[in-house]
């Protein structure tokens, strides 16, 4: 009974009987009033807060709450008022959602009520009213042009004029609940959001009127601030007018530094976009306490303890100040204070690890050490603590306003403010900036400085293309301050200063955005144009964060560390720093952890059969510890961290006698593994000359993680695998042979790979991006040493592969496609043919796949295939070409047409792959009955995709094949319909394309056919002639800046087929050429000179794709072109007519002046 009796007395099950006596009173009786306010008085008084609804009780409150508003009418204002305390009630606690009428029929009585009650009770009205709009906007809409009037409740009690603090308080609170929206939807109309903005920021710019209470102006600040929040986290906002961003700015940075001590009463009302600091007025100086009275104070006097809230508000991120001894100041000017930082772990984040940078740069970046006494010594503690905390919520609101505006208005507008919010060079004669690290460092509460660092990490985010104009290299003395100087001066206080607030930091959660900040900044800072320094201190300092006992901490010190060896790798900083002996400053906790830990190295794995693994793995790590040349201790870190168990952990279960198993419990958490992982992939990317010699060791390691347990540590272990071999095909490709890894390991290394964990991982079909993952590894493996393997592990490679490319998950289906892509280019495979058939047809099922993604690295692989069949075509067996010539070549013909249609990034390759087929087509398949047609098609896609609108590496691949079709003699190229349509399509790409790269693909294009027939007839001859003499006169017109580094390329190209047309042409051509030479004598002798001057043309430099060698030709063989040319003309001016020979005679002699000068340009020089 007593179970019952208290179901049926919680809140949610007696709103049905409350809705029952609220509709047994009319308010005819004489005891209305009573009974109807004890009602409310009785529901107000309820605890909700433990409470749960459900869908009945929801329905009894809609019911509740409409009977209530139609029972109580706008005269008894404080039944009015109760009902909206209880509105504010049940909506807050117990979370209730009206349904569409109940919720209309409510807004409609306060709108009324609004209009009817005394305006005393107006603020608690437009509380309920606000809570009831809150993210519910739509079925508000048609009241909103009553309170949006000019003369409407909002916009008058929202007004600066308006002397009630409270009722405009509640006016801008309920403003910001109508913009509260989801993300990237607005709530109300442009012209509705408009005016609110307009009264966010006129508020926002407002002073605190003189007998305003300090708490009250408070409130309005922060609904304010709320609003202009809701406002930009709704859609872009794009400033309507030109100060607007300038305004908001200025007082957001106002509010940054609301109620901090020194900081000044009065700021711009407007920034504006400047390279430099602007409008910062001094800083008011805190009031000074007597030398006399200070000792005094603190050595008689005991602190008040404040009680309750007051405590908590006042304790808050207060920072620890140590007592210094008088020889401390003298150890940090003589840089002696760094030695001890480990001995004491609550001391260290305070001293300054290096002390000559305190010494200089901004003085007002340093950690502002507050004594707690002084806060604490007034009489009206309580106050000034609730005073504090309004404030704090000010400058966090602040904060977190301004991150929704760096993230909806475009970055290249707000780098225009850097220097209002980021430290830079201090002005002349006056006080430094203020700036987000001001804040960082200033700030009493750990939640605001964590909020300002947070947004200078969205500001530095994307920042790199910005930050690349920095430089301080090499800047000659000048009269004035370049932008690029100035920038780099700021980068510098940046790295100073945020060093500074990571030595002072306390708060971990706050230390931790420290770091990520530090980690945007390097990862957009141009170092390379910086003189070096900066990331020396930063790797020093972050050390000692490592072992930190907070996890966020040690992750994000490992992501720092990533960034900073990933970051434009190899610079010389950094690896200056990665050669370090073992034994520096910094490094000794790590070394003394590892060898610590050398004797529990058999207990790193946790199965018995693993023991072999694991003695590999100790006398890999006793080869680092006991190097000839030291270890790089980063390195050997992430190796500790991902097989050891954490500091000061015992490494056995408790009264467990197995000493080879590890209690999973004692090592590192899987965030601190993942990311000690991932720092191993970006050292071996960008520093794997340094690591070559712990190869095998590596293995070990990435073998440890693909034998856990959990998937995401597989999957890392096997990206280390992946980084490790395309770090040595990367090697062998561009290192010198002293350099490389010896062959023999590598090849015992993918041996090791091979017949280790990673093929369990390829079947892994639970985890499909483990399979990925996976098959990227394979086709990471050297060409070189792949021939070298076991046959049986060549096997085991191509069996897998091919068996994963029929996987149902795109991603395993993909990466498999395009590891055949990879190996169909090994020298042993692409004579292997059952493996190009077999590849072959898998590679044309993936190209009619459902997934771009499968379709793109087919057309990829399909590309390779074609490539793979030219460079062998010598060499194949007969057997192979005899397969493409039947069946399979004309099904490899045709999916490349069907893949030419399809999407820019599948088309790229398609019509690179037909384009090599239209060169292997042989003159007995013309004969073929059906291929004819086959030949049409295949050429009109293109051409068609030459003419087409798609991007230029698109256009750019259709020029080459169409180049590689040309090249094929047995084509018709002549006579067939389709030629003039090509050429055509060329000359006009030639031309007038945009890109260079196309225009130069395009040329030699037009240059490829070998003989004069293949041109066609004279008028076809004399417009490609005529197309690139016009290239010529047009190539330094009309093209974008970043064209002009192909432009030497380019004129090279252009003079080359005009050489190449020459040396072919017959007398019908003679008279277009006589008529062009004559007309552009001087333009065309000043090409031709510079590119006989030229010994290797600079264009196609570092062009993957460039592998035809036209714009590489020596000085030589442009003479022998220019002979040749006039040997063939001298040929037709003597066998000929009389009319050809005198056209012959004029463009020879036009050749002769060409070579006359380019003789006489050589005896100049």
């Amino acid at each position: 009974m007593d179970m019952d009796d208290t179901e049926y007395n919680a809140p949610g099950m007696r709103f049905g009987s409350y809705y029952n006596k609220l509709c047994s009173l009319t308010p005819s009786d004489p005891s209305f009033k009573t009974e109807i306010n004890l009602l409310l008085d009785e529901l107000i008084s309820e605890n909700y807060s433990n409470s749960t609804t459900k869908d009945g009780d929801m329905q009894d409150v809609c019911r509740l709450l409409l009977k209530a508003s139609q029972l109580i009418p706008f005269s008894l204002e404080h039944l009015v008022l109760k009902l909206c305390q209880l509105v504010i009630q049940l909506l807050n606690q117990l979370q209730v959602f009206l349904d569409a009428q109940s919720h209309n029929c409510i807004v409609s009585y306060y709108i009324q009520a609004l209009h009817a009650c005394s305006s005393w009770t107006h603020a608690d009205i437009l509380l309920a009213l606000s809570l009831l709009v809150s993210g519910n906007v739509t079925n508000f809409q048609q009241h909103l042009p009553s309170l949006f009037d000019p003369k409407g409740i909002l916009m008058t009690y929202s007004a600066s004029s308006q002397p009630d603090l409270e009722l405009r308080c509640a006016a801008i609170h309920c403003m910001a609940s109508l913009c509260l929206g989801a993300p990237g939807q607005a709530c109300l109309e442009q012209p509705y959001r408009e005016i609110c903005f307009r009264a966010f920021l006129q508020t926002l710019q407002s002073l605190k009127p003189q007998r305003a209470e300090e708490l009250v102006f408070c409130t309005l600040v922060q609904n304010a601030l709320k609003g202009m929040q809701h406002f930009l986290n709704g859609v872009k906002w794009k400033p309507q007018h030109g100060e607007d961003l300038g305004s908001l700015l200025a007082v957001l940075k106002k509010c940054m530094f609301h109620g901090l001590q020194g900081m000044p009463a009065e700021m711009p009302k407007v920034l504006y976009p400047a390279p430099l600091p602007q409008y910062d007025v001094p800083m008011t100086a805190p009031p000074k306490v007597s030398e006399e009275t200070a000792p005094a104070r603190s050595a008689g006097s005991k602190k008040k303890k404040p009680r309750g809230s007051a405590k908590k508000a006042e304790t808050e991120g207060r920072r620890v100040e140590k007592k210094n001894t008088g020889d401390e100041p003298e150890k940090l000017r003589q840089g002696g204070c760094h030695g001890n930082l480990r001995e004491d772990k609550d001391s260290w984040s305070l001293k300054p690890h290096h002390p000559q940078m305190l010494l200089g740069g901004n003085p007002f970046c340093q950690p502002s050490w507050r004594s707690s006494e002084s806060e604490f010594s007034d009489t009206e503690g309580g106050f000034n603590a609730k005073l504090r905390l309004y404030q704090m919520r000010i400058r966090q609101g602040s904060l977190h306003c301004f991150l929704s505006l760096i993230k909806c208005v475009d970055k290249r507008l707000l780098f225009g403010y850097w220097s209002a919010f980021v430290p830079g060079a201090p002005s002349i004669g006056g006080p430094p900036s203020l700036s987000l690290l001001t804040v960082a460092l200033k700030d009493p509460s750990p939640k605001v400085r964590a909020g300002s660092l947070q947004v200078l990490s969205a500001f530095l985010e994307g920042s790199r293309l910005f930050l690349s104009a920095a430089e301080d290299i090499n800047t000659p003395r000048q009269a004035f301050t370049s932008f690029s100087a100035t920038l780099a001066f700021s980068l510098r206080e940046l790295h100073r200063s945020l060093l500074l607030a990571l030595m002072a930091e306390s708060s971990p959660q706050t230390l931790t955005q420290v770091i990520k900040c530090l980690a945007h900044l390097v990862c957009n800072t141009p170092y390379h144009r910086l003189q070096p320094g900066l990331l020396g201190p930063v790797w020093k300092q972050i050390q000692q964060y490592i072992r930190h006992r907070d996890v966020n901490v040690r992750v994000s010190s490992l992501t720092l560390l990533g960034t900073m060896v990933s970051a434009q790798a190899p610079l010389p900083e950094i690896q200056q720093l990665l050669e370090q002996p073992a034994k520096t400053a910094g490094n000794d906790a790590v070394g003394e952890s590892m060898a610590t830990c050398e004797e529990h190295m058999s207990h790193n794995w946790r199965q018995q059969q693993q023991q072999q693994q694991c003695c590999a793995l100790e006398e890999a790590r006793h080869h680092w510890l006991c190097g000839e040349e030291g270890v790089r201790w980063l390195l050997r870190l992430c190796v500790c961290l991902v097989t050891q168990p954490r500091e000061g952990q015992t490494t056995r279960h408790e009264g467990s006698d197995d000493k080879n198993h590890l209690s999973p419990n004692l090592l590192e958490p899987p965030p601190v593994k993942l990311e000690a992982l991932q720092v191993l992939a970006h050292l071996v990317k960008g520093y794997f000359s340094l690591l070559q010699d712990w190869l095998l060791e590596l293995y070990q390691v990435s073998a440890c993680c693909l034998r856990e347990q959990d998937p995401s540590m597989q999957l890392h272990g096997t990206k280390l695998l992946e980084e490790l071999g395309t770090a040595i095909i990367q090697q062998y490709r561009t290192a010198e042979k002293t350099k490389l890894v010896p062959l023999c390991k590598v090849i015992q290394f993918w041996s090791d790979v091979l017949s280790g964990p990673l093929t369990t991982a390829l079947q892994n079909e639970q985890h499909p991006t483990l399979q990925t993952s996976a098959c990227d590894t394979l086709s990471s493996i050297l060409p070189q040493a792949f021939r070298m393997l076991q046959e049986k592990t060549q096997m085991l490679c191509v069996t897998v592969l091919l068996g994963l490319t029929y996987s149902d998950n795109s991603l395993v289906k993909a990466a498999s496609v395009r590891a055949l892509g990879v190996y169909i280019l090994f020298p042993g495979l692409s004579e292997d043919v059952n493996f190009m058939v077999d590849s072959a047809g898998v590679i044309m099922t993936a190209l009619e796949d459902h997934s771009p993604n499968v379709r793109a690295k087919a057309a990829w692989s399909l590309g390779n295939l074609t490539d793979a069949i030219i460079v062998n075509m010598e060499c194949v067996t007969s057997d192979l070409l005899a397969e493409l010539s039947s069946g399979l070549f004309l099904k490899l013909v045709k999916a490349s047409i069907q893949a030419a249609k399809d999407k820019d990034r599948i088309k790229s390759n398609a019509v690179r792959a037909l384009g090599n087929l239209l060169h292997l087509v042989q003159p007995h398949q013309l004969q073929e009955p059906g291929f004819e047609e086959l030949l049409d098609r295949a050429m009109c896609v293109l051409v068609d995709t030459v003419q087409s609108d798609a991007t230029m590496k698109v256009r750019w691949n259709a020029c080459y094949a169409l180049g590689n079709a040309f090249k094929n003699s047995a084509l018709p190229l002549g006579t067939a319909s389709w030629a003039a349509k090509a050429y055509t399509a060329l000359s006009c790409a030639v031309v007038s394309c945009k890109n260079f790269k196309v225009r130069i693909k395009s040329a030699a294009a037009l240059a490829m056919p070998s003989s004069r027939a293949q041109y066609g007839d004279a008028c076809q001859f004399a417009q490609v002639w005529t197309a690139t003499v016009t290239a010529l006169e047009n190539s330094t017109e009309g093209a974008d800046f970043l064209e002009f580094r192909y432009h030497t390329s380019l004129c090279d190209q252009l003079c080359q087929t005009l050489l190449h047309l020459l040396c072919l042409c017959q007398p019908q051509d003679l008279q277009a050429v006589q008529g062009s030479v004559e007309v552009h004598s001087s333009l065309l002798t000043g090409f031709l000179v510079s590119y006989l001057e030229e010994s290797v043309s600079a264009a196609g430099k570092g062009e993957q794709d460039d592998d035809d060698g036209s714009n590489s030709r020596l000085s030589h063989d442009r003479m022998k072109e220019m002979a040749d040319a006039v040997s063939a003309l001298k040929g037709l001016s003597e066998d000929h007519a009389e009319w050809s020979a005198t056209s012959a005679c004029v463009v020879i002699m036009f050749l002769d002046e060409v070579l006359r000068n380019h003789k006489q340009t050589n005896v100049t020089l």
